[in-house]
């Protein structure tokens, strides 16, 4: 197979991961940088495959109403928590998921976003359900 079309193959596929938008959030003290999932696709790939990711980054998933949105983990390589938030970014709750499974976590109220970090990131920062999540406002419009 000759080269070229090896680079071109591999090239159309970059351009979807850069396509990911990232913006700033902050919760208490800390800041995050993160991916944003706002469309079908996105969310559906969500941190899938990827086997490590830096301490301060995260994905933060936005759906297009609040609903009890639930997040599983096939594919993912990596132990994550997911911290379920409301429309005004108040943390409902904080879910702990370990890798390659299909078990399901829920909101447990409505929620407008999801923020996945590596797992232990918010215990470790004493960040609990009640807390704030800064920065929602800067992110893509979900569809």
């Amino acid at each position: 197979m000759p080269i070229a079309f090896l680079i071109a193959l591999l090239s159309a596929a970059l351009p979807v991961m850069a396509q990911v938008p990232r913006i700033e959030l902050t919760a208490g003290f800390y800041r995050i940088e993160a991916e944003v999932a706002a469309d079908d696709q996105t969310r559906m790939q969500g941190l899938m495959h990827r086997r490590s990711m830096p301490a301060n980054q995260g994905m933060l998933f936005v759906f297009p109403q609040a609903a009890v949105h639930c997040m599983w983990m096939r594919n993912t390589l990596l132990p994550l928590s997911v911290a379920f938030l409301d429309e005004s970014g108040r943390i409902l709750n904080i879910e702990e998921m370990q890798p390659q499974t299909e078990d399901n976590h829920c909101a447990a109220k409505p929620a407008r976003y999801a923020l996945e970090m590596n797992q232990g990131w918010f215990s470790s920062k004493s960040i609990k359900p009640g807390s704030r999540v800064n920065g929602l406002e800067k992110s893509p419009v979900p569809h």
